[in-house]
């Protein structure tokens, strides 16, 4: 039987600021959960306060009038929204880089259930939830290196961790903030597929400047260019040379391989 279909993200005429700075303006966007979306645009075009919006950890400017709804509800407990949206940032993973000696693995991972970053002793875990945090860790082959400090792991393993972190609440979506960056090549090819992997069962919204990141199972692409959304849809309508050489500003040639994405430059 067909899943019902939900809406994630409806957005009408949002806009952000940092003060007297406008972040972001008039941002209209809806993703729906039988949808996978790359959301791509330059530095500083006005991603990252995109993700804050998304995540509720930035509010719109209520100047304007404006629609920010997230699955269906324009108020949430910002834990309870987290519980739902499988959160995974290059900001988090350097939080987690930075902590203190005596983080392990085991404790990224389980530090999900507390939107914490880190292991507490007032943290504390139902069997059940220490049986599902074994089979993530199971899931993505690092329940081996368990007891690892956190200064003790490679970039990738780190990663694989705070993804643990993510996917213990079985979320209903995820967002992937420039998933594969410091990452080399055989991880970022290991990391692409467990996305491709992931895809197939629930929704993922991708934030990146790199069309390399794209997989063959994103749908719908908008582009972030200038503060605003420039375009949206469907990726084929979307990305093409044109729209990606005006969001970067410079002339450029995309090609594309059985959903896979290269860009090269024109001399």
């Amino acid at each position: 039987m067909e899943k019902n279909i939900e809406t994630i993200i409806d957005f009408e005429h949002v806009y952000a600021n940092y003060g007297s700075f406008v972040a972001l303006k008039d941002i209209t966007l809806k993703i729906n959960s039988n949808e996978n979306w790359v959301i791509l645009g330059a530095n500083g075009s006005g991603k990252s306060t995109l993700i804050k919006l998304l995540t509720n950890d930035m509010y719109p400017n209520t100047e304007f009038d404006f629609k920010k709804k997230l699955f269906g509800k324009d108020r949430w407990d910002i834990f309870e929204l987290k519980k739902l949206l499988g959160i995974i940032t290059n900001e988090l993973h350097i939080k987690f880089m930075n902590c203190e000696n005596y983080i392990t693995v085991q404790d990224v991972v389980t530090s999900g259930y507390y939107s914490a970053i880190g292991s507490f002793k007032h943290h504390v875990f139902s069997d059940e939830e220490l049986r599902k945090a074994e089979e993530t860790m199971k899931f993505l082959n690092i329940y081996n290196i368990k007891d690892k400090r956190v200064y003790e792991l490679s970039t990738g393993q780190l990663r694989l961790a705070v993804i643990g972190r993510a996917l213990i609440h079985n979320p209903k979506a995820f967002i992937l903030d420039e998933p594969t960056v410091g990452l080399d090549i055989r991880a970022q090819r290991i990391f692409i597929n467990l996305f491709e992997k992931i895809s197939k069962t629930t929704p993922i919204i991708l934030i990146t400047h790199d069309v390399s990141e794209i997989f063959p199972e994103i749908t719908h692409a908008a582009l972030v260019h200038n503060q605003t959304i420039y375009k949206h849809g469907k990726k084929e309508d979307i990305l093409t040379s044109k729209n990606l050489s005006e969001i970067f500003d410079t002339d450029i040639k995309l090609e594309e391989e059985n959903g896979r994405y290269c860009i090269k430059y024109s001399d």
